[in-house]
């Protein structure tokens, strides 16, 4: 055994990555308690390092657009740059150069988790993406392993924050829909390409996860049955109200059939919901699931499903397992 530091390399430093770094250094000594091993950063990749960002404490020099240099090396390696591409060629490079992977892109994990877990067991490394659904809420984690000993017979929830502010902005504030829009777009609730998430693929592929995690299935985004909310119409809001209900964009999966084999269904698509309905009660920005097991019951989880520092807790809640790892090997 040695006591020598575990070393983290960071790839991207967006909103999540910053967070992840500031409090990788504020935390040091919550996190060498934790682990059992001091953590070191060595390096975090970036697209431009002349850019200005929020590192009070981090030193300048862990800066560099050499990706593939910061991860050589390292003993755990965090991507948090988003995309398909370069992220999964350095996903591939650090575990098949020993190190353990921690990941929040949730896309990424949808579309090709199934490989990447392949290739860690190949490597014998860890591969955890707790942040990838629903931030700071522990829902994988819940699923995993709190409910391990027992069957989960079905998830649902709301998992996409950005419409849920929308869809509560039209329902609680009556706000004109496609004003909702445009004000979640205004105040950069969106992604990128806002598809992602007013069409459901971003509960989607949080949904395929959740159902791979619970049921060890091999669900892919084509076998959601998925509908977003760019077709709904005020008038659609003024029936739920006229109805005492509340439009929101539920994902959900369930299992049928035998525990060994089962027969898993996954869905994405607006519902209405009676006014006091927990889902309904879920306000702006805010994530809300249900688990359903044989033993345990319904579970509910309550939070906040995005944001800097909400999703680099699950972030470092993962950097610190994966350094467990590091440090029960060495």
């Amino acid at each position: 055994m040695t006591d020598a530091p575990i070393t983290v390399a960071l790839l991207g430093c967006g909103t999540v990555g910053a967070a992840v770094a500031r409090r990788a250094v504020e935390r040091a000594e919550l996190f060498a308690q934790r682990a059992g091993r001091p953590l070191t950063l060595t390096g975090i990749a970036v697209r431009d390092v002349s850019r200005a960002r929020d590192l009070p404490g981090v030193p300048s020099s862990l800066l560099t657009e050499d990706a593939e240099s910061v991860v050589d090396g390292a003993d755990v390696v965090v991507e948090l740059m988003g995309g398909m591409e370069p992220a999964r060629s350095l996903i591939e490079r650090a575990m098949a150069g020993g190190s353990q992977v921690v990941t929040a892109n949730k896309q990424l994990i949808a579309h090709h988790g199934l490989a990447l877990h392949r290739m860690a067991a190949q490597h014998g490394v860890g591969l955890d993406y707790e942040a990838a659904v629903v931030a700071a809420v522990p829902v994988l984690r819940v699923v995993r392993e709190a409910l391990a000993g027992d069957q989960v017979t079905s998830i649902s929830g709301i998992v996409n924050g950005s419409t849920n502010y929308i869809l509560d902005l039209v329902a609680r504030l009556g706000v004109p829909f496609q004003e909702a829009l445009e004000r979640a777009g205004r105040l950069g609730y969106l992604e990128a390409d806002p598809a992602e998430d007013l069409e459901g693929l971003d509960a989607a592929a949080k949904i395929v996860i959740l159902a791979r995690t619970a049921w060890g299935v091999d669900v892919t985004l084509e076998d959601v049955q998925r509908e977003g909310i760019t077709r709904l119409t005020d008038a659609d809001f003024e029936q739920a109200r006229g109805t005492g209900q509340v439009i929101k964009l539920i994902a959900s999966a369930w299992s049928s059939g035998p525990a060994a084999q089962p027969r898993v269904e996954l869905a994405v698509r607006p519902v209405m919901l009676a006014a006091d309905h927990p889902f309904a009660q879920t306000r702006e920005g805010r994530n809300a699931v249900v688990i359903e097991a044989e033993s345990a019951g319904a579970l509910r989880l309550h939070g906040a499903g995005a944001g800097g520092d909400e999703t680099a807790s699950a972030v470092l809640g993962d950097i610190v397992q994966a350094a467990r790892r590091v440090a029960a090997l060495h």
